[in-house]
């Protein structure tokens, strides 16, 4: 599926991935390939996604929206830190 990570100042990454893990507001979560539609809101915490070679990357996002519809992923965050 298709991630795409975006703050109000640059695209931080947009790629594909297997799985990610997102800190929502109600509790952390976990989006995979064909997913349902989804909207929600992300708390201060770590997002971390697993790509097609098994390596995982991780971000600090501050709070934001995530989107997912048609095995693609929205992040909207307010700000990333690594």
């Amino acid at each position: 599926m298709l991630v795409k990570i975006i703050t109000p100042d640059q695209s931080v990454f947009e790629g594909e991935a297997l799985s990610i893990k997102l800190p929502g507001s109600k509790g952390s979560f976990e989006v995979l390939k064909d997913h349902a539609p989804l909207i929600s809101l992300l708390d201060t915490g770590t997002l971390s996604f697993k790509t097609a070679n098994g390596s995982e990357t991780r971000y600090q996002i501050e709070g934001g929206v995530v989107e997912v519809r048609k095995n693609e992923v929205i992040v909207l965050a307010e700000s990333v830190i690594g």
